[in-house]
Parts: structure tokens; sequence; C-alpha cells
């Protein structure tokens, strides 16, 4: 779970359009969901990263977004 608490930024599953995040939003990220998030170009982005555990959950960070995605936003 994403709890932004400041400044601006961007959330995006794997295949879907990115969602422009601002202090109050939260995102539900369910376990698996291959997915990025940061600050906007423009701005700084302070968040809380909340993880609940499951059974034989675990966390797996992957590639960074491309600098050729992250301009297209």
């Amino acid at each position: 779970m994403l709890i932004c608490v400041g400044g601006r930024g961007w959330y995006q599953e794997w295949g879907k359009p990115a969602r422009a995040l601002k202090a109050g939003d939260v995102v539900n990220i369910p376990e698996g969901v291959k997915h990025w998030h940061g600050a906007a170009a423009d701005s700084w982005f302070g968040h809380l990263a909340i993880e609940v555990p499951g059974e034989n959950g675990n966390t797996e960070w992957c590639e960074p977004i491309d600098d050729v995605a992250y301009n297209a936003l």
C-alpha cells in the first residue's frame, strides 16, 4: 500500500496507464502486481509504503523504469 503524504508522484502497473498521485491519495497494490512509483519530474514525492505480510509472499525489486517511458508522462 502506498500513502502519498506530500509532493506529486506517479504510480503505474505494467500494461496500464499511469496514475498521478498527490497528498492524501492511497494505492492498494495486491501481491504479485508489477508496478513502479516515484516522483513527478518537477516535484518531490513523500510517501509511506506499507507491506502487509501474506503467506509465501515476498517483495521483488524489478528493473527501473526507462527515461523514455518516464519522460512521456
